[in-house]
């Protein structure tokens, strides 16, 4: 009976990727808005109270931390954007926005640590096509071969030259693995 509690008993990654899944697949079902499922992972990872973890030893920590900055960075830039429309103070919309500029940043980081962890195997990166005139010739896609749901997005730089060195970025533009969802906005 002892054992079998135990084994019942889910860790944070457990919750943390049944949600994830969860809402992937609701959100392509067309369950819910893009709108939505931001708002509704963001409040999942409120609720979670995990911080990113320090070392990424695990696809499971690399994941987590990556989605937990992706999260923060896209709902504090739809805050941005609603102060804008709403027309409030441009302060407010510019904060919203730095704090989002931060995440992505470390989203950014977070990626590099998960990439080098996995050593660069089975990762194919590439530009993207968009209808964002803001993100064309930017955005390009990561995809983890190896896993469901792994598909990483970046406009950085930096990044974007350690992909080309480890020779796992494709010259040319592909349509996203999750096209509607990158063109929807939000």
């Amino acid at each position: 009976m002892l054992i079998l509690s135990r084994l019942k008993k889910k860790n944070i990654f457990d919750k943390f990727f049944e949600n994830r899944d969860s809402l992937i697949i609701q959100y392509r079902n067309g369950d819910m808005t893009k709108r939505e499922f931001l708002q509704l992972n963001f409040d999942f990872i409120q609720q979670m109270r995990v911080k990113p973890f320090s070392k990424i030893d695990s696809y499971e920590k690399g994941m987590y931390n990556y989605q937990y900055y992706n999260v923060l960075a896209k709902y504090y830039t739809m805050l941005g954007v609603d102060m804008k429309r709403q027309g409030k103070h441009y302060n407010y919309f510019k904060h919203h926005l730095n704090k989002a500029h931060y995440y992505y940043n470390e989203k950014d980081k977070s990626t590099l640590k998960l990439l080098r962890h996995l050593e660069f195997e089975n990762v194919e990166a590439y530009f993207i096509k968009v209808e964002s005139k803001r993100l064309k010739d930017k955005l390009y896609e990561i995809v983890l071969k190896d896993y469901e749901f792994a598909i990483f997005h970046s406009k950085s730089n930096w990044l974007l030259k350690i992909l080309k060195e480890e020779g796992v970025f494709i010259s040319g533009k592909k349509k996203s693995l999750i096209d509607g969802y990158i063109n929807e906005k939000y």
